[in-house]
């Protein structure tokens, strides 16, 4: 049985929402997919804060209407699975491992913001560290000088004596 009208609403306000909200939206089709591969690539992506949704083509067409993604509405054809997520490159990421894994995932391109990404860009786009990555490594940087300092500090008097005398023989 179809889904009422009032079903078909929900559906649209809640694509439209996730459309809005999200930076990244990818778009496979699943065919093929087993129950628990597609509940497996739905704990892999939620584990990244992404998401995966199943839809009907048309209520995807119409919630993508207004949004950054609308450029991508194209996509809706045949069998599709939408991955999207807040994180720039998390979607991306877990559909695209997901794919080199599981042959019966293809994706057939996607969207980050309004630029509208053909298979290349995805994997591109996966390729790129995460949000979170990106983090450690600049608090990593930022850390590094102080650690270098306290160390240094931390270090016997003879090792800092002899740490300045060569430096002080290097500049001369």
């Amino acid at each position: 049985m179809g889904m009422s009208r009032e079903q078909k609403e929900v559906e649209i306000k809640n694509l439209n929402e996730r459309f809005s909200n999200d930076e990244t939206m990818v778009v496979t089709h699943y065919s093929g997919l087993t129950v628990s591969e597609l509940e497996a690539l739905r704990g892999d992506l939620r584990k990244e804060g992404a998401t995966f949704k199943v839809t009907k083509n048309s209520l995807a067409k119409i919630a993508i209407k207004g949004t950054k993604f609308e450029g991508a509405s194209d996509l809706f054809s045949g069998p599709v699975g939408i991955a999207t997520s807040e994180d720039p490159v998390a979607a991306a990421k877990v559909a695209h491992k997901f794919s080199k894994d599981n042959d019966k995932l293809i994706i057939l391109g996607g969207a980050f913001g309004e630029k509208v990404l053909d298979v290349q860009g995805i994997e591109a786009l996966a390729k790129m560290p995460s949000l979170d990555e990106v983090r450690a490594t600049i608090a990593g940087l930022i850390m590094a000088p102080a650690s270098n300092i306290a160390s240094a500090i931390a270090a016997p008097g003879s090792k800092v004596a002899g740490a300045v005398k060569a430096a002080g023989e290097k500049a001369q």
